[in-house]
């Protein structure tokens, strides 16, 4: 595990367990990163959140209709499932609640499994369900940061091993994810730390940033929801992308640029702006896969 001292000065609002799981999120990122041939500016890069930034919908629950479908769990619960991703569309934000079934359910459900049967799974699942839920804006904007020399992290609650299948197939150089622990190969039900939400997610980039040496002040990260605002404070160009009101309001007061990928419907029904700008695998697909009830 990390020392705390590759920790830079960070706010009161982290908890010994975000630090704990942004440093293993880190160091995860670290061990799987894919390699990065173009020169750049070496202390610089883009952090970008997964759910409703990168991608339509939530990925831990795009992750759990792929289990339903492996028989994971029963019918009655893919009611369950259902009625949250449909309110997660809707309202285009984190709901803790939602996001704490989501976590207790998924350790049960994948509790005995191997990590390499759910990296299977997790390949399968990106293409039956997630493949076609990229948006197209972001994920051009991620493409100027890397043909400009830049590295680009995914930043999510998903399992890290599912954002690092999702970097990996866009080409991305690697991922900051809820770690889940595992021991000879095999899930334990636990997480290290806690799920890589709110402040979770700027103590991962925070101790990613120290062991890459890069200069957050001349890093990007983009976001649509007011959770990642710490992360997004972090850096030096911060960028609100399918802002929730929260953020929109956060952002617009700070002068932050901001774009929307949504329905013009969508777009104008929160009031958005369109503005211009650009500037894996150490423990758990159980961390935040899927929905309700455990299995047994």
């Amino acid at each position: 595990m990390a020392a705390l001292g590759w920790l830079t000065p960070r706010r009161r609002s982290a908890t010994a367990r975000s630090v704990l799981a942004g440093e293993a999120s880190a160091e995860a990122a670290r061990k799987t990163s894919q390699e990065f041939p173009v020169h750049g500016d070496e202390r610089a890069a883009a952090f970008f959140d997964l759910d409703n930034t990168v991608m339509q919908g939530a990925a831990l629950f795009h992750f759990g209709r792929g289990l339903y479908k492996r028989k994971f769990f029963q019918r009655r619960e893919l009611a369950r499932f259902a009625w949250q991703q449909a309110w997660f569309r809707l309202a285009g934000v984190e709901d803790p609640e939602h996001m704490q079934d989501a976590r207790d359910s998924a350790l049960s459900i994948v509790k005995g499994h191997r990590v390499s049967e759910l990296m299977t799974i997790g390949e399968e699942i990106y293409d039956e369900y997630m493949a076609d839920r990229i948006w197209p804006g972001t994920r051009a904007l991620a493409q100027a940061h890397l043909d400009a020399g830049q590295k680009v992290w995914l930043v999510t609650a998903a399992p890290v091993e599912t954002a690092t299948i999702i970097a990996r197939r866009l080409g991305l150089t690697g991922a900051l994810g809820t770690v889940a622990e595992s021991v000879d190969g095999v899930y334990t039900g636990k997480l290290v730390g806690e799920p890589l939400h709110g402040p979770a997610k700027a103590e991962a980039v925070r101790a990613l940033a120290a062991a890459e040496g890069l200069d957050l002040s001349r890093c990007a990260a983009y976001s649509d929801s007011h959770n990642d605002i710490p992360m997004l404070s972090l850096v030096g160009h911060p960028y609100a992308i399918n802002p929730d009101t929260k953020l929109r309001r956060y952002a617009r007061e700070r002068e932050w640029r901001l774009r929307d990928y949504r329905t013009g419907r969508k777009a104008a029904k929160v009031g958005i702006p369109a503005a211009a700008g650009v500037g894996a695998l150490a423990g758990g697909t159980a961390a935040a896969v899927a929905l309700s009830r455990r299995r047994r």
